[in-house]
């Protein structure tokens, strides 16, 4: 796993970081060898009661997930992302590995019954 830690208006502490390695590690299990951005901001308006922001991106060979959402913490913040992102991961996997449907053009096979042979007496 490649995690890139980023901070925006504010110094991303060892301890968050590693708490952040840590939960998105849960994402191995679902994809292999994830590239992750973390960005985690803070709010400095102090009506805002979930003021510390965290977005995640993930970049794999199929589509890009993202999840972004907010807490009283950074940690909270990280626990949401990480739901957010197995969930996501789980869906992308899922569908990844479904067969597709097989193709009839438009048209319904409809398998037609045999008909009952009546052997007539002489």
């Amino acid at each position: 796993m490649q995690l890139q830690v980023k901070g925006r208006n504010v110094e991303v502490s060892e301890s968050v970081k590693r708490y952040a390695e840590g939960k998105l590690r849960r994402l191995e299990r679902q994809l292999d060898n994830p590239r992750i951005e973390l960005e985690l901001h803070l709010e400095k308006n102090p009506s805002i009661a979930d003021s510390h922001t965290a977005e995640a991106t993930i970049f794999t060979k199929g589509p890009t997930l993202r999840a972004h959402a907010s807490g009283r913490a950074f940690e909270a913040a990280v626990d949401q992302i990480v739901d957010k992102l197995e969930r996501q991961a789980v869906r992308y996997r899922e569908r990844r590995h479904r067969k597709p449907a097989h193709k009839t053009n438009g048209k319904v096979a409809v398998e037609a019954p045999e008909p009952d042979i009546v052997e007539l007496e002489p």
